[in-house]
């Protein structure tokens, strides 16, 4: 894409809209594919725990395919890199309705989709929108643009409720993989790479000249280390109840359709509080805005495990976890490039998207280990509890102040 063309003033509404629309059919499907464990464990026969370790490995697969996405997206190109994600993801929904054994289970729904998700979410979207906007603009966007898979989610939910209870679950996913791929043609708006000397680059004190010499440099700042903490436990908290929910609605007594609607509703709520924590984080600090969230969220899982299991219930509990769902990822993708600069943001924010997704890992895997040991899901609720405190106590600390002076702020 021509220099002139991205300095129109229309072209950052362009990228912001294109990666709106990537993340709302990204995160759209993969949050609601726990609705099918209810049914395929029926059908298969197979344990909790063999569908809790196969979406554990679709989140530790996002994000080890996270940070080589951002890489390969900083050093090649957005639109490549998103086109290959989006062959994963779609391969991978089709197989997985196909599967026979939980060795396919694991290599289609964990393996495939994973890697497909890693390489079409946030580090390669936020990156390019990043690199799109100037700093007094960027909090603002990025929350916008973590609206978007909001969006999806509160569309995909009873979607793929209403697909499975119409065709079953084989037909649905290969439904979903052919609407996977509507991320293709947007992923041509979100062209581009890492720049010196583009227009929000940073300016003419760019730091490190190299992606090893970028990850040197945040590896050594203590608040890079604190972020991908925090981080970890923002992963186990959406991957327990992305992934549980479902299963823990029908252990109270409540049919399927409570749970698609609940899952619809953290979207429609998400909207709100990425939004919300868009605009704050570009008025105060957003360090002091992460600590709040995962406070919260404590402080919702404790209430939801003591009150009574009801549709309201979870409606409610849908509501407000919802309004604290993905707001950390505007403040925590714009501490990162705050303090390190848009040059190299899709790597290193795909750095601590690992950390997400390691923590996705041990929520998903762990939920249905100690449903299979216990037939209760108390003992992940609690792990909940006392992880959302310790983020809440870990970003105090961080030293948010800027590296570098960034031009055009």
């Amino acid at each position: 894409m021509s220099p002139t063309l991205r300095t129109a003033r229309w072209f950052p509404w362009l990228v912001l809209v294109a990666g709106c629309l990537v993340l709302a059919v990204n995160l759209g499907i993969r949050p609601s594919l726990g609705l099918f464990i209810p049914d395929m464990l029926t059908a298969t026969g197979w344990s909790a725990s063999t569908f809790g370790l196969a979406f554990a490995i679709q989140n530790l697969m996002w994000g080890v395919a996270a940070p080589i996405a951002g890489a390969l997206a900083d050093r090649y190109g957005t639109t490549r890199t998103l086109i290959g994600g989006a062959l994963f993801y779609a391969l991978g929904l089709y197989l997985m309705g196909t599967s026979t054994s939980p060795l396919e289970l694991h290599l289609t729904s964990g393996f495939l989709i994973g890697a497909g998700v890693g390489a079409t979410s946030f580090p390669v979207i936020l990156a390019a929108i990043s690199r799109a906007f100037p700093p007094s603009k960027r909090s603002f966007a990025l929350g916008l643009a973590s609206a978007g898979g909001s969006v999806g989610q509160f569309v995909m939910a009873p979607t793929t409720q209403f697909l499975n209870d119409g065709y079953g679950y084989v037909t649905a996913l290969a439904i979903l993989a052919v609407m996977s791929m509507i991320i293709v043609p947007f992923a041509f708006a979100l062209t581009g790479k890492a720049e010196a000397h583009g227009p929000n680059s940073g300016g003419t004190d760019l730091g490190p000249t190299g992606l090893v010499a970028a990850f040197h440099e945040a590896r050594k700042h203590r608040g890079f280390l604190l972020l991908n903490a925090g981080f970890f436990v923002c992963g186990f908290h959406i991957a327990v109840i992305a992934t549980h929910l479902p299963t823990f609605t029908q252990l109270c007594g409540l049919p399927g359709s409570v749970a698609a609607q609940g899952l619809a509703i953290v979207g429609l709520f998400n909207i709100v509080g990425t939004l919300t924590a868009g605009w704050a984080g570009g008025k105060w600090r957003k360090k002091w805005g992460l600590s709040f969230i995962y406070g919260m969220r404590a402080l919702v899982i404790l209430i939801f495990m003591i009150a009574p299991k009801t549709a309201e219930t979870i409606w409610l509990f849908s509501a407000v976890m919802g309004a604290l769902w993905l707001s950390t990822v505007p403040l925590t993708s714009g501490i990162i490039v705050q303090v390190f600069g848009p040059r190299y943001m899709a790597t290193l924010f795909g750095i601590v998207m690992l950390s997400h997704q390691i923590g996705a890992f041990f929520g998903a895997w762990m939920g249905g280990v100690i449903f299979d040991l216990t037939g209760s899901f108390d003992g992940v609720w609690i792990a909940s509890i006392a992880l959302g405190i310790f983020a809440a106590l870990v970003h105090m600390p961080i030293d948010d102040k800027a590296l570098r002076v960034e031009a055009n702020a």
